[in-house]
């Protein structure tokens, strides 16, 4: 899996945020689009841990804005719900939500914007076979992160904290990472004419 050449090394915002508002506007965008992916949420019996969308959203949005913005635009979201927007999961909001068990998980979407966007930065979004892989390690990033939290905040045992923070998101982790994969170079093909 080579990257582009360096000369396309942009992301799909570089071709519409010219000023600091129009990239502010972006961001905040995300961080609301992460905000409603959000309340798409799924009980897993025996889970603390609810399926959601907002890790389609992460990675969306990590791609779309690269590494600096991918990550503002989770901050702002991490921001915006802790100070009691009902922006994570299920509405739920406040300094609990990050600090508690699943806490992890949402300070996991950090890293993994920064992980997608710099992948993207080089092309990787571009081409369904390696966007899909690139989707799904994002994805992972966040688990494994989210599991050593639940692990330490639960005081659970670490195949506990696995069984119920990280296997019963494989196969919709493996699902959004396929729609992620086939959405950013769908939206790469429609923007390459009007660029031009």
């Amino acid at each position: 899996m080579s990257p582009l050449p360096s000369s396309s090394a942009s992301v799909l915002a570089d071709r519409f945020a010219r000023t600091r508002v129009q990239e502010g506007a972006l961001v905040l965008g995300a961080a609301l689009f992460t905000a409603l992916l959000a309340q798409v949420a799924l009980s897993v019996p025996g889970s603390p841990v609810p399926v959601t969308g907002q890790t389609l959203a992460v990675v969306l949005t990590a791609a779309a804005l690269g590494p600096g913005r991918g990550v503002a635009a989770q901050a702002a979201y991490l921001l915006l719900g802790a100070v009691g927007l009902p922006f994570f999961a299920k509405g739920a909001s406040g300094w609990g939500a990050l600090t508690g068990p699943t806490g992890g998980f949402l300070v996991g979407f950090l890293p993994a914007a920064f992980l997608v966007g710099l992948a993207a930065r080089h092309g990787y979004d571009r081409r369904w076979w390696t966007a899909a892989p690139l989707f799904l390690a994002g994805q992972l990033l966040v688990l494994t992160l989210g599991v050593c939290w639940l692990q330490v905040k639960a005081g659970l045992d670490f195949a506990t904290a696995f069984q119920k923070g990280f296997l019963p998101f494989i196969p919709g982790g493996l699902l959004k990472a396929v729609v992620a994969g086939l959405l950013m170079p769908l939206a790469w093909r429609y923007l390459r004419p009007r660029a031009a």
